[in-house]
């Protein structure tokens, strides 16, 4: 069973509210450009693709997968403090059981590592964006630095450690400069970063996710740097870039014409859940308390992790197991 949409904003506006460059980015068309670029880029973490590759689950059932993460991902964004932080929850302790050996260096991963989960966090975070500046309308220096600190409270739901969380472009920019030296491709990256890409179909997959994943391919390649592209083995003549930039800012413009309406329709045949709750997103009243709420609040409040000494059916489980299927 899936998330139930009607409880995505019950108690308050989570953590950024009405008006935010948040609520703006990630439930704007151009979302799903750049989710599909994040989960591209977290193949040059050999250790993400270490945990990717041996669990399998974007192959065996990609579509599923990938709109149960985009789906987190919306309602750290624009879900309530409850939903945002059992859901959260959930997916670490999901997380908590992928764990291997990765083999270039012979090392230990954990899907939980603060320093994998920042790198899924942050390039996660920007490319969102990056996809609104190129395809979208953008955010003013001002939305911007805006969008960049509440980037940093979003990740208060991850392992990241706080320090390590860049908060302005410059610092997003310096963080890309340090990691460079430590992300490469291989194989199995390859493999995983050409099935996101271009995603064959059957494996639930389905016709309309295969043709949607090339179309969105065309638009999101074209925001990635010539060095990525060339270490991915995705790379392609310049002149289609050209081609599609325009080509992307019509689409995106001819969806968001009459509203959100549009891209809830057409996403319902990528990213059904994702769909559902954009669509109650646009629809939902105002929340019992008109206010946000902190990361640290909501958990004080609605945490479900098991206290110290309770057995494994602690029953906040399974709440949060009806509530998400996770990622």
């Amino acid at each position: 069973m899936g998330f139930d949409p009607t409880t995505l904003r019950r108690d308050d506006y989570g953590f950024f509210g009405p008006g935010s460059p948040s609520w703006k980015v990630w439930t704007a068309p151009t979302a799903l450009i750049g989710f599909q670029r994040a989960v591209v880029l977290e193949h040059f973490d050999p250790f993400l693709t270490a945990a990717v590759a041996d669990s399998r689950g974007i192959y065996a059932e990609p579509r599923r997968r990938l709109d149960n993460t985009l789906a987190y991902f919306l309602i750290v964004a624009v879900g309530d403090g409850r939903t945002a932080i059992q859901a959260s929850e959930h997916l670490m302790r999901v997380h908590a059981s992928m764990t291997g050996i990765e083999p270039i260096s012979g090392k230990r991963y954990a899907a939980n590592n603060p320093e994998s989960q920042l790198w899924i966090h942050v390039t996660g975070w920007h490319s969102v964006l990056k996809a609104y500046e190129m395809f979208g309308p953008g955010l003013t220096p001002e939305e911007e630095d805006r969008y960049w600190a509440e980037c940093g409270i979003a990740a208060e739901l991850q392992t990241c450690k706080r320090g390590d969380v860049p908060r302005s472009r410059e610092e997003v920019r310096a963080y890309f400069d340090r990691v460079r030296s430590q992300l490469c491709s291989s194989e199995r990256a390859e493999q995983g970063m050409h099935h996101l890409l271009f995603t064959p179909y059957g494996n639930g997959a389905g016709l309309p996710f295969a043709i949607g994943s090339r179309l969105l391919a065309l638009a999101s390649i074209a925001t990635l740097p010539k060095w990525m592209r060339t270490l991915g083995d995705f790379d392609r003549p310049g002149i289609v870039d050209a081609a599609v930039k325009p080509l992307a800012r019509a689409l995106v413009w001819a969806f968001t014409r009459f509203g959100s309406y549009g891209f809830v329709k057409a996403g319902r045949f990528i990213a059904p859940m994702t769909a559902k709750l954009l669509e109650q997103h646009l629809k939902t009243g105002e929340p019992t308390l008109r206010e946000t709420i902190t990361p640290a609040r909501a958990r004080e409040l609605y945490s479900l992790r098991a206290p110290v000494g309770e057995p494994a059916g602690y029953p906040g489980g399974d709440w949060v197991a009806r509530s998400v299927q996770s990622a």
